[in-house]
């Protein structure tokens, strides 16, 4: 696959930078043409959601009702809670001004007056970026209704910053609306969706952080130079953010479709002292994980991930050697979405609770096998039986990383079953001979 190069520009993050290498020309362009255009680029672009579900970002825009005169809103979703994603910070932090430049065109698209940038509550510093950034793009005129003079045309827009509560059930899209709006952070019942029934009762479109920073070039390159970038089905480049055992972590910026072995010895430096890899979970926590000895040919796009048994979720590469302990780590997973499910569903609020207490049990050594297969079922009765996706999120680590790294349970299990069995032949010589024991 061919290398793409992008050009490196030093302080890109302050608008006299970003103006000087043609920042907010596009959305001045953007805002000569009709909604109805900007939706069709996008839709032709081929350009997909980069918040995990991977959905046509077009297509999602094409849902919002037409018409100029009905209130609509635009949320960017930047919450990212996920354990293993931290992309979306990199946008903040380096490139805050092209997320800007992109909600303004996606407000003129779909007709929206107000955008929400959600960040999670967290992001102390980034917020603090990015509300600089800002305030920077209102003094210049590119935001607000200085709009209206400074691209002459009759559409303004404001973008309001929202600090989350630090509460990772918010990354769900209809609780970070409930969250705006100062409500709980409890996912809705869908349908009604979002574009039909959104913020305040009004249509809403909900899009990642890095989604929008994509739309400022497709408008100025075109949609035929998206698509033309990595997989055909799932084209453009996308933010891997490379974690865990790797001897360069870090977000690498790489077409759709590179393999996912070259993302981790080409790009992140390969496993520290050359050990074997035993697990990756290509997309951030709550995704299926991989084996290690089945990485050859995996692409990281969302269509090759599914083939192979996983999804591209947010891109968060976590690789682990291996020594690592599986069981462990899946027990500190489990008590993440236990911690963080809102509670409002019965299978997840209680379901969470039940596997954390298994895997315990697991590691504390007091295991049994019944344990594993029970462990299987709690999570199969989670999935697919709450409101939002959280319930996946936290079943699908459970249940995959069971049946592909069963042997990693089984050995903990059996391990116990043998210290059980020395410790009561031990227990049985030292009541018969007290001095048995000073002997072993």
């Amino acid at each position: 696959m061919e290398k793409i190069v992008l050009p490196e520009i030093e302080n890109l993050h302050l608008i006299d930078t970003y103006v000087a290498n043609g920042g907010y020309d596009t959305a001045k362009s953007a805002l000569a043409k009709s909604s109805d255009e900007i939706i069709d680029i996008v839709k032709k672009s081929g350009l997909r959601g980069r918040g995990g579900a991977a959905f046509s970002t077009g297509l999602k825009w094409s849902f919002i009702p037409k018409g100029s005169g009905i209130t609509k809103y635009l949320c960017i979703n930047g919450d990212e809670s996920e354990p293993g994603s931290f992309k979306d910070r990199q946008v903040f932090e380096f490139n805050p001004h092209q997320l800007i430049e992109g909600i303004v065109i996606t407000c003129h698209a779909i007709h929206a007056k107000k955008a929400y940038l959600y960040i999670r509550g967290e992001y102390h510093k980034w917020i603090k970026l990015m509300q600089k950034a800002l305030d920077d793009a209102y003094e210049r005129g590119f935001v607000g209704e200085a709009m209206k003079a400074k691209y002459g045309t009759d559409f303004s827009c404001d973008i309001y910053i929202h600090k989350g509560a630090g509460a990772y059930i918010c990354g769900e899209e209809s609780s970070l609306m409930n969250s705006i709006e100062g409500k709980r952070g409890y996912p809705r019942v869908k349908p009604p969706f979002p574009a039909q029934v959104g913020l305040w009762g009004a249509p809403t479109i909900i899009n990642n952080v890095e989604t929008i920073a994509n739309i400022p070039p497709i408008i100025k390159k075109g949609w035929e130079w998206f698509s033309a970038i990595g997989e055909q089905k799932h084209p453009g480049t996308l933010l891997f953010g490379v974690s865990g055992h790797v001897n360069k972590p870090g977000v690498y910026e790489l077409p759709s479709g590179t393999l996912l072995t070259d993302i981790i010895y080409n790009y992140a430096g390969g496993v520290p002292g050359n050990k074997k890899i035993k697990c990756v979970i290509p997309g951030g926590s709550s995704m299926p994980p991989l084996r290690g000895d089945q990485l050859e040919g995996i692409k990281m796009d969302a269509e090759s991930l599914r083939a192979a048994g996983s999804a591209i979720g947010t891109g968060g590469i976590m690789v682990m050697d291996e020594d690592t302990d599986l069981v462990k780590v899946l027990a500190r997973l489990s008590k993440f979405y236990y911690h963080e499910s809102c509670g409002q569903c019965t299978p997840c609020r209680e379901g969470t609770g039940w596997m954390v207490k298994l895997l315990n049990r697991i590691v504390r050594g007091e295991g049994s096998k019944s344990d594993i297969d029970l462990l299987v079922s709690v999570a199969s009765n989670i999935e697919g039986n709450t409101v939002c996706a959280l319930g996946e999120a936290a079943a699908w680590p459970v249940r995959f990383m069971i049946t592909r790294f069963r042997d990693e349970f089984e050995k903990q299990v059996s391990d116990h079953v043998k210290l059980e069995v020395k410790n009561k032949v031990h227990s049985m010589r030292a009541t018969l001979n007290p001095l048995a024991s000073v002997e072993n």
